[in-house]
């Protein structure tokens, strides 16, 4: 007779739960799962293994009397039907101690190397004007007024974007699976971003499983957080805030940086009347029709019922052509600027060629290993110094 291991019922059911799968598809590739959870048998240890594997549950769960408790340890601003989701995913927990294992190591790294404070960090307080914390990002940006106009097309804008932040020393990562695992996808409904603001090391996290014109704003939100110094998660539902006075405020000043008003104004006149006046303005400019047709509804321009009607429609377009659209994979080293971020990437490097750094522990902060760690360290590397 196999040794079996005492798991609570309660706690398979919780697994279960909390995984976000279906219990058929679970029980369709574990024997058994039907009586774990009703108390009628019990696993073996190598069978608890593999569920704690499917279901993404720390193995040392299973032997607690209850179920753990699992809260985000950063604010949450997400909301899901007017209120707050009963429990942040495993993806996107595992994702968020991912990314605080990278901001502690890189924030350990820049004080030993003796970086300052950066100044911009919670510099922003809620009683200055809309306006003047936009220009104060621009300036710090080093961008203009009518930058993203200056941009081919919005996804330039987006790549720019990235850059500007990079080169003021705010690490940038976006990925849309958990690690390189991609059968983890992360869900945008569930979070399209996070801020872990730090005077040293602050972190912007986007879900690059969202569409593209979302995450523009999504970044702009972000970026905002870092003015204000204020950590949190959010899902940005219809890119609406969560009814609370700090994501109020960050969503205005990114609708601010991205479209300044007054340039705004100047191009409404021209196209309100047209068929589709968000998408004319996009072009204009340089950012996604989604952001536009944001800021007209900011300026009461437009109701919220049109604004609503025109996202959904934006929205089904970009699914149905993300669907259709075959997708190369890109290349590999490149994509994992995008997922590491070049600030970070160039950091860790530096760190593990001058011996300051383990090369195992590089591993464990990049997810790259070995041979494929050098590749991608040979193309990262650069004279510049972090």
């Amino acid at each position: 007779m196999r040794n079996t291991i005492s798991v609570k019922p309660e706690l398979i059911r919780w697994a279960i739960k909390r995984s976000g799968l279906a219990f058929a598809d679970l029980a369709a590739n574990v024997p058994h799962l039907a009586d774990w959870q009703s108390g009628k048998k019990e696993p073996t240890l190598r069978q608890l293994e593999d569920f704690a594997k499917r279901t993404t549950t720390p193995l040392g769960y299973f032997f607690l009397s209850v179920p753990p408790v699992e809260k985000l340890a950063i604010p949450d601003f997400r909301t899901m039907d007017d209120s707050v989701p009963e429990r942040p995913s495993p993806n996107l927990l595992d994702t968020l101690y991912d990314m605080q294992r990278r901001q502690h190591w890189m924030r350990d790294y820049l004080i030993e190397q003796g970086h300052e404070e950066l100044p911009f960090v919670g510099s922003a307080r809620m009683s200055r004007p809309i306006e003047s914390v936009a220009v104060s990002i621009r300036e710090a940006l080093g961008l203009d007024g009518d930058w993203a106009e200056q941009c081919r097309s919005w996804e330039d804008a987006l790549r720019k974007l990235r850059a500007a932040i990079e080169d003021i020393e705010i690490m940038v990562a976006a990925s849309g699976v958990v690690g390189l695992n991609n059968t983890r996808a992360l869900d945008p409904d569930e979070f399209r971003g996070f801020v872990l603001s730090d005077r040293h090391a602050p972190l912007i996290f986007v879900n690059a499983a969202d569409s593209k014109s979302a995450q523009m704003f999504t970044l702009a939100h972000e970026l905002a957080h870092v003015w204000v110094g204020k950590d949190g998660v959010f899902n940005l539902i219809n890119t609406m805030p969560a009814s609370d006075e700090v994501e109020e405020f960050c969503n205005h000043v990114a609708a601010e940086f991205l479209v300044p008003a007054d340039n705004f104004r100047t191009h409404w006149p021209g196209v309100k009347d047209a068929t589709n006046p968000f998408k004319k303005l996009a072009g204009s400019f340089k950012v996604s029709p989604i952001v536009v047709a944001r800021r007209a509804l900011d300026m009461d321009l437009i109701d919220r019922a049109r604004f609503y009607a025109f996202y959904a429609q934006n929205q089904l377009e970009w699914r149905k052509n993300k669907e259709t659209k075959e997708s190369s994979g890109g290349n590999f080293y490149a994509t994992q600027n995008i997922r590491l971020g070049r600030r970070f990437s160039l950091a860790v490097v530096q760190a593990a060629r001058e011996g300051k750094l383990l090369y195992r522990d590089a591993y464990q902060l990049t997810g790259l290993r070995g041979k494929t760690f050098e590749r991608y360290a040979a193309q990262v590397i650069q004279p510049s110094k972090v």
